[in-house]
């Protein structure tokens, strides 16, 4: 003990340790039915209510993720509100990320967005924190990104930007 303070770290961990052992869902991989209907060829789709994203092709789920949101919700609209934007967004390559290993740059704020006064930037798909990757599936336990859409581990960002870049994925759709 350290004069009577704990380690952040240490209760970060037995936080998720003790809500994974009472069962809770959002650390299931997301194997629900997912609604891939559209007319788009190949994009992302992230459901907040069931905070899973799938990677839906020629109308049907390839893959899906459990993922974690915005600290404050969804319905972004400003710098620094903390909240994940909701809409169809352009998707870019992903770039190398100090913080986050890869990242997917998503294009928030639209043009008609930034015209009715939206701010913000630097929103995208992301992999765990460099500093809370140890944690694995237990990253996602709770909502703590700034507004982007974060995976819990490098493995499954890994598998979602080659799938987006081999399958030539443009958009995202967050509902």
């Amino acid at each position: 003990m350290l004069h009577g303070s704990v380690p952040t770290r240490f209760l970060v961990a037995l936080a998720a340790v003790v809500t994974a052992a009472i069962g809770y869902p959002r650390l299931a991989r997301g194997t629900e039915t997912v609604a891939c209907g559209g007319e788009r060829h190949a994009f992302l789709l992230v459901d907040v209510s069931k905070h899973s994203m799938a990677l839906c092709e020629s109308g049907k789920p390839a893959n899906t993720f459990r993922v974690r949101l915005g600290k404050h919700g969804v319905g972004k609209s400003r710098e620094g509100d903390g909240k994940t934007p909701l809409g169809w967004y352009g998707l870019s390559d992903s770039i190398r990320s100090a913080s986050y290993g890869r990242f997917i740059p998503i294009g928030y704020p639209t043009a008609e967005q930034r015209r009715l006064g939206y701010t913000g930037g630097a929103v995208g798909v992301h992999g765990p924190d460099r500093r809370l990757r140890w944690m694995g599936a237990l990253v996602n336990v709770f909502d703590t990104t700034d507004g982007c859409i974060g995976l819990a581990t490098d493995d499954e960002m890994a598998k979602v930007a080659r799938w987006v870049h081999d399958r030539r994925a443009t958009a995202i759709l967050i509902r």
